[in-house]
């Protein structure tokens, strides 16, 4: 009887996982760029890693392609320890913000490109760059210069040189950035639907909360080099883990301390959304089940179909409030500012959050109110 081949030590279980980071720190210099993460990226799904610049984010998708090394851990794909290997012999490839298309040649040569140089056959080459094309709806500008395509086109041909290397993962760092707001929008629905028409693990690098919310099957919110959650995109926007996650993922109001204790009759610091709050007369009554605090209106900021109200209360700090213009114009949001008003909310949308460091009363997450 044949002995059994010896097992690989540097490969594991996949699992069903794509991509596991185990215990990775990244350090240049003195700098700590990505502090112990642990990470598994389930095989077919869209992930997102979400966080402000310096979090981390970037510098894990880049160890995962291998143009950088982990200083500690290691880094598995389909369960094959990849830590050491190079860019060219891992089966991922990764889409950049730039687009990278060489300007000399055609759409259908830039696509081509990579089966060249695997030196797959003409007739093969051939057919998966048409099938590419087509997958990315740019079936007819085979022919055109990156220069005659517009940037979302560009940012397709990115795309479907990529997906015509059949990689197991690919990535995306930040791809939609150079887009204006109406072509990112589109271009948001239309990676989600190549991805579950191609069925390859997406992860995708971005600073965008909107961008990470909509195409995400889950995602993980980064800090200081850390996961400071990890979930769906509802999970993460209705439950925020910390003070952090909160205010980073959409517009939110962390309340502690003495203020909290006012309108719950506890300390412990918890979050509210914008969305989740009325706002009504201070004579209005209120049941015991909701949470209620009176104040003045300091600011109005009207945004078309919503309007952001920031409230000055009575207690001490501020809470912002957003409604729907169902029947508000512009003037008549603008004349609320000033008044006097009661904020009422059920107290099932309190979550329990870490308090704010320092905070002694509330957070308003200035960088996602502005």
């Amino acid at each position: 009887m044949a002995e059994a081949a010896p097992l690989d030590p540097r490969a594991v279980a996949s699992d069903g996982i794509a991509v596991r980071l185990d215990r990775v720190v990244k350090r240049f210099g003195d700098v700590v760029a990505v502090d112990g993460v642990d990470l598994d990226v389930r095989e077919g799904e869209f992930f997102s890693m979400l966080g402000p610049s310096g979090s981390g984010k970037t510098t894990c998708l880049r160890m995962i392609a291998g143009f950088e090394e982990p200083t500690e851990g290691r880094i598995f794909l389909g369960g094959q320890d990849v830590s050491r290997l190079a860019p060219y012999d891992r089966d991922v490839n990764t889409v950049f913000q730039d687009y990278a298309l060489f300007p000399h040649m055609t759409v259908e040569q830039n696509v081509a490109y990579g089966l060249m140089v695997r030196r797959v056959g003409r007739g093969e080459r051939r057919q998966r760059v048409s099938d590419a094309l087509e997958m990315v709806r740019l079936p007819e500008y085979g022919g055109r210069k990156p220069a005659e395509l517009s940037g979302g086109q560009r940012q397709r041909v990115a795309l479907a040189r990529a997906l015509v290397m059949r990689p197991t993962v690919l990535l995306l760092d930040e791809p939609l950035g150079a887009l204006d707001l109406k072509l990112r929008h589109e271009m948001q629905i239309e990676l989600k639907h190549i991805q579950q028409e191609v069925r390859i693990t997406f992860i995708y690098v971005t600073h965008d909360q909107e961008e990470a919310l909509t195409m995400s099957d889950r995602l993980a919110v980064f800090n200081h080099g850390r996961i400071e959650q990890l979930g769906s995109p509802a999970d993460v926007y209705e439950r925020p883990a910390t003070g952090f996650v909160a205010g980073f993922v959409g517009v939110s109001n962390v309340l502690s301390g003495a203020v909290a204790e006012a309108i719950t009759g506890g300390e412990h610091a918890f979050t509210i959304r914008p969305e989740k709050i009325s706002m009504e007369t201070v004579e209005g009554a209120v049941d015991a089940d909701r949470c209620t605090a009176t104040g003045h209106v300091r600011e109005v900021v009207y945004l078309g179909a919503v309007t952001r109200y920031i409230v000055e209360l009575d207690l001490g700090g501020s809470l912002v409030v957003m409604q729907q213009n169902l029947t508000t114009s512009s003037m008549e949001a603008l004349q609320v500012r000033g008044r006097a008003v009661r904020l009422v909310w059920s107290r099932s949308n309190n979550r329990p959050v870490e308090a704010p460091s320092g905070a002694d009363g509330n957070d308003e997450h200035e960088e996602a109110i502005a």
